[in-house]
C-alpha cells in the first residue's frame, strides 16, 4: 500500500491551498499574523514588534538531528531557522538570530529561495521533513513558499516548530497544510511571560493555539520507520525556581488536551542571553526540579513522549555564528 500524501497536495490541487496563500498575504496590508496584531502594512516594508517586512528572513537552513526522535529520525529534519520572533525571550538559546534585527535584515530571501531550500533539504540532503523554526509572524511567507515548492516536487511532511505565541486565524489558514505542530508550552503565568518574553495573555493565547493544533492533527502517528507523519508533539521546557509553571502546564494538558498527547520534556535549559544577569535565570535546574516534573508524567497518566537526561544542557545550545552547523550532533 503506497504511503499516505501529506494533505498539502491536495488543498494544491484543488486551488484551495493558493487561495489560503492569498488571504493570510492580504492580512499583510494591516498585519495581524501574529496576536500582537500590530496593523502595520509590512507589504510596504513597515515593520511592527518582529521587526520583518514582506520577505521572510532566514537565518539557517541545515540538518538538524538533535530533535525528538520522531522528527530527526536516520536522516535528520530539515530545519529553516527564521530570523527574529514575535517573543523577547530573555533566556532565548537562539537569541543570535531571533533578537539581533539589523543583522536579520541581511538574510531576507523571497519566496522562491525560501521554496528552493525546501527542495534542497528534501533532495539533496535527504531530510525526513521540512522543519520550520519560530514561523509565527511569517505565515504568508511559508505558506507562499510552499505553493511554489509543491511543482518543484516537494512532497515530505511539513513540521510548524513554535513558542505557540499564535494567531489562531493564522493557524486555521494553515489546517491540512501542516503536517506536525511542535510547540512550546512555555508560562503558566502572563505575569512571568509579559515580564521574561513580552508576551501578554501567552496562557491564553498558546493554549488556545494548542487546543487548535491538536483539532487539526490530533495525536501523534508514525510511519513504518517511527518518523512522524502527523500529529502534534507539545514540548515544555522545564525553568530553574518553577518558573515554567510546569504543574499547571501539565494538569491543563491533561484535563483539557488528552494524556494521549505526545510530550517532549526539555532538560537543556542553560543561562544564556541576558539569564545570567537575573538571580531567578541564572543557574540550570536542580535534580529536585527535575524529578518533580519527571514525577509528574506518570502521576498524570502521561505516557507518550520523551524526557531530556537532565545533563544535556550544553549540547543543545547553538551557535549561528559557525559557518558549517549552528549545533553539536547530539539526540535525546
Amino acid at each position: 500500500m503506497a504511503a499516505a500524501q501529506p494533505g498539502y497536495l491536495a488543498l494544491y490541487c484543488s486551488g484551495e491551498l493558493e487561495q489560503r496563500v492569498k488571504n493570510l498575504e492580504a492580512r499583510l496590508v494591516a498585519c495581524d499574523i501574529c496576536p500582537r496584531k500590530c496593523g502595520i502594512n509590512r507589504l510596504k516594508g513597515e515593520m511592527g514588534f518582529c521587526r520583518s517586512g514582506k520577505l521572510p528572513m532566514v537565518s539557517s537552513v541545515c540538518v538538524h538531528e538533535g530533535e525528538e526522535p520522531v522528527i530527526s529520525g536516520t536522516k535528520g529534519s530539515g530545519a529553516i531557522f527564521f530570523g527574529n520572533c514575535n517573543l523577547r525571550c530573555l533566556y532565548c538559546q537562539n537569541y543570535q538570530i531571533s533578537q539581533n534585527w539589523q543583522k536579520q535584515k541581511s538574510y531576507e530571501v523571497n519566496c522562491q529561495t525560501l521554496a528552493e531550500k525546501m527542495i534542497y533539504l528534501q533532495n539533496e540532503l535527504g531530510c525526513h521533513n521540512i522543519n520550520f523554526v519560530s514561523p509565527s509572524h511569517f505565515v504568508p511567507q511559508l505558506a507562499r513558499a510552499i505553493l511554489e515548492a509543491i511543482p518543484m516536487g516537494l512532497h515530505i511532511p511539513l513540521v510548524y516548530n513554535t513558542s505557540s505565541y499564535d494567531s489562531i486565524d493564522s493557524l486555521r489558514e494553515l489546517d491540512g497544510i501542516i503536517d506536525v505542530y511542535l510547540p512550546d508550552l512555555k508560562y503558566a503565568s502572563d505575569d512571568l511571560a509579559r515580564k521574561y518574553s513580552q508576551a501578554p495573555n501567552y496562557v491564553a493565547v498558546s493554549r488556545s493555539a494548542i487546543k487548535e493544533m491538536y483539532r487539526q492533527v490530533g495525536d501523534l502517528q508514525v510511519d513504518e520507520d517511527d518518523v512522524a507523519k502527523r500529529g502534534l508533539i507539545v514540548r515544555h521546557l522545564v525553568l530553574p525556581n518553577g518558573l515554567a509553571g510546569s504543574e499547571k502546564s501539565l494538569r491543563w494538558l491533561a484535563s483539557d488536551l488528552s494524556t494521549s498527547v505526545t510530550l517532549s520534556i526539555m532538560a537543556q535549559y542553560l543561562p544564556v542571553h541576558k539569564a545570567q544577569q537575573i538571580p531567578l535565570f541564572s543557574r540550570v535546574i536542580s535534580i529536585d526540579e527535575y524529578e518533580m516534573v519527571t514525577g509528574l508524567l506518570s502521576h498524570l497518566g502521561f505516557e507518550n513522549g520523551w524526557v531530556q537526561e537532565i545533563d544535556s544542557a550544553k549540547n543543545y545550545i547553538p551557535d549561528f555564528e559557525k559557518e558549517e552547523h549552528p549545533f553539536s550532533v547530539t539526540t535525546y
